[in-house]
């Protein structure tokens, strides 16, 4: 793949990209609230700093970016520099390493993909919903939001 971009104006424009509080987590957490959820953001307790804890019904929510994290990578990391390719392979190994660390310890973990959050919000607050109702049927809440 050519960037059309010097490796300056390439550098600036990565280096702008959020790693918190980014358009699609404002989007999961604006609908989170309208249920009247109650969750912790970016929580650094635990592997990954997951995005939203519920942290009574143990269920933690990743709202991941496509490109960072490697969507459907294998059909078009062909297309990718070396840089490139090792960063997202770095960053999916990193969450299958946060992921197993999770489910270890007892968590429900979800992951958003960014196209998902953008196509429909309500399927994924609903996938959510239905996680949370899941945990608290484990016996591991009383009740789907976390006060």
């Amino acid at each position: 793949m050519v960037d059309k971009l010097t490796p300056e104006q390439r550098r600036r424009a990565m280096r702008a990209v959020k790693g918190k509080n980014t358009s699609l987590e404002r989007k999961v957490s604006s609908a989170f609230h309208r249920r009247g959820w109650r969750y912790r953001r970016n929580y650094k307790f635990l592997p990954g700093k997951p995005d939203f804890v519920f942290t009574r019904a143990r269920v933690v929510v990743f709202v991941d970016g496509d490109f960072w994290h490697g969507w459907r990578y294998p059909s078009w990391r062909h297309k990718m520099s070396d840089f490139w390719r090792a960063k997202i392979e770095g960053n999916r190994a990193r969450d299958r390493r946060n992921f197993a660390k999770l489910r270890r310890r007892g968590w429900f973990v979800i992951r958003l993909w960014g196209h998902e959050v953008d196509r429909d919000l309500d399927a994924c607050v609903e996938r959510v919903a239905a996680l949370l109702e899941r945990a608290r049927a484990a016996g591991k809440s009383t009740e789907p939001s976390d006060s």
